[in-house]
């Protein structure tokens, strides 16, 4: 698939179902993740793959949906990298999510859920107390055929020159 058509069809699926990852599209999807841009290239990101099913049952907690596939990818940052680890994060994340769609993978970005229970989680994974437990991308296939939400016009959303300046 190509990169306009992936950025067209990327959507947030919830209803998921374990599928064999073969090696070669995972690291295709991790390698996509690590190409992501960072502020002044400190690469603050790092990856947690979770195919042990009593450990994708424990990040379950955060998301049901986790709990019906066999591979998780957890991202980690260190704050202390970068001011920018955040943004650095989110990049990694899009990035990743791209390149499950295009292999015809299905996923979502779990965040919040994550958050509430970050510490739990974080002793689930063995993360270290200084770096941030951020997002878990559960990987699966699709069980219905995935759909893009509804998204603004273009012609709403960019302004010419100067805010409010339309075409």
């Amino acid at each position: 698939m190509e990169l306009f058509e992936a950025i067209s069809k990327r959507a947030s699926v919830r209803k998921l179902k374990p599928v064999e990852v073969p090696e070669g599209d995972l690291e295709r999807i991790l390698d996509a993740g690590r190409r992501a841009p960072s502020g002044r290239n400190t690469q603050p990101v790092d990856f947690i793959v979770i195919r042990d099913p009593e450990t994708i049952q424990g990040l379950a907690k955060a998301q049901s949906c986790i709990a019906d596939v066999s591979l998780v990818i957890a991202l980690v940052a260190d704050p202390e990298k970068s001011e920018f680890w955040l943004e650095d994060i989110a990049a990694a994340t899009e990035n990743m999510l791209l390149a499950m769609t295009a292999l015809g993978y299905g996923s979502v970005w779990i965040e919040g859920t994550l958050l509430r229970a970050e510490s739990d989680h974080k002793k689930l994974l063995g993360v270290p107390e200084n770096l941030r437990l951020m997002v878990a991308l559960p990987v699966g296939a699709p069980v219905e055929s995935p759909q893009q939400a509804e998204k603004r016009p273009l012609r709403d959303v960019v302004h010419w020159e100067r805010y409010g300046n339309r075409r």
